[in-house]
C-alpha cells in the first residue's frame, strides 16, 4: 500500500466546517462532481448525472449531526476539500469526498482520505471505515482499492426520482460498499 504524505509536509490545515463554511463547500463539491467545471479534474460524474449533487441543507445537516463531521480542507486559508466522517458503530462511514478539480491528481486525495481514516480511527476507535461509490464509475472505484479499498458486491439502488440526488443520464447506477480495514 503506498503511503501519503503529512498534512503539514503538504501546507493542508484539517478542521471542522461551520455553518459560515456552508455556502462555500456547496460550490466546491458541485464543482468536483456535477457540469463542465468537474472536467477540469481526473473524476467527474458529469456524463452520467446532472443537476445537484448537494445543496446547503445537506451540507448543514452533516455539519449538525452529532455522529458526523464534515472534515475542511485548506491550504493558504482556502477551502480546497472536503470529507465527511459519520460514526456508525463499529465503523466510520466515508462520504462527500470533494477536491478542487483544478487540484486534482496531485496526490492531495491520499493525503486526505489517509487523515480522514487516521482522524475516524482515533476520534471514535473504529476499525473499518466503508463508502458507497456509483458502481460504473470504474476510474474512481480503482483509485479506492489502489488505497486499500475492497469491493463488496453490496449493491443500494440509485434514488431515482430525488432530484436532491441529481438527474440521472443513465438507468443502470447502483451504489456499490466498499470497505476497508483501518489498522
Amino acid at each position: 500500500m503506498d503511503t501519503a504524505a503529512s498534512p503539514a509536509d503538504t501546507g493542508l490545515t484539517f478542521r471542522d466546517a461551520t455553518d459560515a463554511d456552508v455556502d462555500t463547500l456547496v460550490a466546491l463539491i458541485e464543482s468536483a462532481y456535477r457540469g463542465d467545471s468537474s472536467r477540469a479534474g481526473w473524476t467527474t460524474e458529469a456524463d452520467i448525472l446532472e443537476g445537484q449533487r448537494t445543496d446547503p441543507d445537506g451540507v448543514r445537516d452533516v455539519i449538525k449531526s452529532p455522529d458526523s463531521r464534515l472534515l475542511t480542507v485548506e491550504r493558504d486559508g482556502q477551502i480546497v476539500a472536503c470529507c465527511q466522517l459519520e460514526h456508525r458503530g463499529a465503523y466510520a462511514y466515508f462520504g462527500m469526498f470533494a477536491v478542487s478539480p483544478t487540484l486534482q491528481g496531485a496526490g492531495l486525495g491520499k493525503v486526505i482520505i489517509t487523515e480522514a481514516e487516521r482522524q475516524a480511527r482515533e476520534t471514535w476507535g473504529v476499525t473499518e471505515m466503508h463508502m458507497t461509490v456509483i458502481s460504473v464509475r470504474d476510474d474512481l472505484i480503482a483509485w479506492y482499492e489502489r488505497r486499500g479499498y475492497r469491493r463488496t458486491g453490496r449493491m443500494t439502488p440509485f434514488p431515482y426520482g430525488d432530484e436532491r440526488f441529481g438527474i440521472p443520464q443513465r438507468d443502470d447506477l447502483r451504489f456499490e460498499l466498499l470497505v476497508k480495514e483501518l489498522v
